[in-house]
């Protein structure tokens, strides 16, 4: 599982007109799911969108401020898009393929794995539409964007 994490002031998804999701500060997460993926992918990458330590702190006695604080630490919100294109490989040619891209049906339970780990931890979590046409908008704070692959973790 690929997930794009960005550390945002606000972000919101459309979905046509219509408003689908929407936080104030915290992470927007763009979530692929990958043929071979299973819960223990969802959980990895719900553990670490809540644990990352990406917002600052309130500074040292020198005023140097460091990323030390949690998205759960800052009482922000998460919102949660799924993007098969992340599974997209273009190492052959110049189109991408998507045959190492999960099934919508895997890549869905998958996906609300996701959000509803992170619901159980606390954290007030927006989504988007599996399979729509979405328009993502969002303020990168930073800019902060943080790449993670569940088949990367050593």
């Amino acid at each position: 599982m690929r997930a794009v994490v960005q550390r945002v002031d606000e972000g919101r998804v459309l979905v046509g007109d219509r408003l689908a999701g929407e936080i104030a500060t915290g992470l927007v997460v763009l979530v692929g799911v990958e043929a071979g993926d299973g819960p223990a992918d969802a959980a990895y990458v719900a553990g670490k969108v809540r644990d990352l330590r990406i917002f600052e702190d309130e500074g040292d006695a020198e005023g140097r401020r460091r990323m030390n604080r949690s998205v759960l630490d800052i009482g922000g919100a998460v919102l949660v898009v799924s993007q098969f294109t992340l599974c997209g490989d273009v190492r052959n040619g110049r189109r991408p393929s998507f045959a190492g891209a999960a099934s919508p049906e895997i890549a869905r339970a998958l996906y609300e794995d996701v959000v509803r780990a992170l619901r159980a931890d606390g954290l007030s979590v927006a989504t988007g539409e599996f399979q729509a046409d979405m328009r993502v908008h969002l303020i990168n704070n930073g800019p902060v964007t943080i790449l993670l692959d569940s088949r990367k973790t050593f």
